[in-house]
């Protein structure tokens, strides 16, 4: 396997990591205080961007590896 093939396959799974952690903090829903309600909800869109950008970060690596199997 070649060097680029590992750095790639490195990427893909520290993306797909994170984007798990995202879908995690996403999923767990909010808090019952208000306060803490408003900062979850101003992260929110933080992290919805966050795993927009690193679903498209993924499905980048993984062109490049289908190019590279070619």
């Amino acid at each position: 396997m070649n060097q680029e093939k590992v750095e790639l396959l490195a990427k893909k799974a520290e993306f797909e990591q994170r984007l798990k952690k995202i879908q995690i903090d996403v999923a767990s829903g909010l808090s019952a205080d208000s306060e803490e309600r408003a900062t979850e909800l101003e992260n929110y869109d933080v992290l919805i961007e966050i795993a927009r950008v690193t679903q498209q970060e993924l499905e980048s690596i993984e062109k490049k590896l289908q190019q590279l199997d070619e």
